[in-house]
């Protein structure tokens, strides 16, 4: 694991990480990846780092997060963070935590958590040395640009956080990574899950052809293209996609209904096909396309969106699959998940704690992550041993 890029280098200052109520899980899985890799290069004497809390047990930091009767909230932080390299983590759509508003119970919304947020970079009070917010699905992040006398909330968030003193933003799969241009001067970084998604996709599956003679990659929308096209290249497969036709003479539940998928690229009759998109929020869409897919002769269709929201339940996903609309589905585990879903057949969990871990002890070492963005040469290592299997 040992990394000589930043291994060697000196850290930005002692590791310190608060995973918030929406990333409770996966921070502490972050945590035992960077302590055991962090104990392993120690008593291997592979790092020349050697000062007082480089190595430890738990890098997480002890806070509290109490709600008054009203629904208010304060953050307080039990450990110190003076001179810490902090990074917070929260799951901002991370919709089970409860708690209690004048005697009535209310579920953590994207506000409440973004608000938590804040609270532990106004508790820090300017104490540490850098502070690094990891949000795996950008708050508002479906809110990104202006078309008409509107907010623009993921802007303005971003803002708002480097206003308060955040160096760094980290997300997974940003809706539209150009929203960074609100804070051109400060860090910030969307993530693909791209390696990992092949990786889970090939290890659950053990029958896929990755050539372009029976697979081919599809979008479901021209947002999604970018995506697309980085997999289509690093595969060496062909690639397909559909455009929405809206009724722009309606708004429902904030949007134009879409009247029509419609299709562009090669036939997909007797190939397996992944749709690849960032997020499965109702599934209405998703599910529609493999539909179109599906009377165009496709074979089996696999689906990769980083996000599974599943915002009007799973029992749409579970008829798809038992009329052999879909074959798998994969989302990661950078948000919440339901017990229901973890245990659907049809379902593929993508672990992305391990690859969240090294960037923080990346960054903590002030070293460069571009290989980490970049894993091209990873996912045609892995396809290679696959094929040779």
């Amino acid at each position: 694991m040992a990394n000589k890029k930043y291994v060697e280098s000196i850290p930005v200052g002692p590791l310190a990480i608060v995973a918030l109520s929406g990333s409770k899980t996966l921070g502490e899985t972050v945590d035992a990846y960077i302590s055991n890799w962090r104990s392993e290069r120690v008593d291997a004497k592979e790092s020349p780092i050697t000062f007082k809390g480089y190595k430890k047990d738990s890098y997480l930091l002890d806070y509290s997060n109490p709600r008054f009767g009203t629904g208010e909230s304060k953050c307080t932080l039990v450990d110190t963070v003076r001179g810490a390299d902090l990074y917070i983590i929260n799951d901002v759509t991370n919709y089970s935590i409860e708690y209690t508003v004048c005697g009535h119970k209310n579920h953590k919304s994207p506000d409440d958590h973004f608000a938590d947020i804040k609270r532990v970079i106004a508790a820090a009070g300017g104490k540490a040395r850098r502070i690094t917010v990891i949000m795996p699905f950008l708050y508002e992040s479906r809110q990104h640009r202006r078309l008409a006398r509107e907010s623009m909330d993921c802007a303005v968030m971003l803002q708002e956080l480097v206003q308060m003193g955040v160096d760094n933003i980290l997300t997974f799969d940003a809706h539209d990574p150009r929203v960074n241009n609100a804070i051109p001067l400060s860090g910030f970084e969307s993530i693909m899950p791209t390696y990992q998604f092949m990786k889970y996709l090939l290890k659950n599956v053990d029958d896929i052809k990755i050539d372009a003679d029976n697979l081919m990659v599809i979008s479901p929308d021209e947002g999604a293209m970018g995506r697309v096209v980085y997999y289509a290249n690093v595969l060496g497969i062909n690639m397909g996609m559909f455009y929405k036709r809206r009724d722009y003479t309606q708004v429902i539940d904030g949007r134009n209904p879409i009247v029509a998928h419609e299709y562009l690229g090669e036939s997909v009759e007797g190939k397996d096909v992944l749709i690849v998109d960032d997020m499965i929020s109702s599934g209405d869409s998703m599910l529609d396309v493999a539909r179109q897919l599906k009377k165009r002769k496709a074979n089996r269709v696999f689906v990769a969106a980083t996000f599974g929201l599943f915002t009007n339940g799973l029992e749409q996903f579970d008829k798809a699959f038992e009329e052999g609309l879909i074959y798998r589905v994969m989302t990661t585990n950078c948000i919440y998940q339901t017990p229901e879903l973890l245990e659907r057949e049809w379902y593929i969990d993508v672990d992305i704690a391990k690859y969240t871990a090294l960037f923080i002890d990346t960054l903590n070492h002030d070293a460069t992550v571009s290989d980490l963005l970049n894993p091209a040469h990873k996912i045609e290592k892995l396809v290679e041993c696959y094929k040779n299997r």
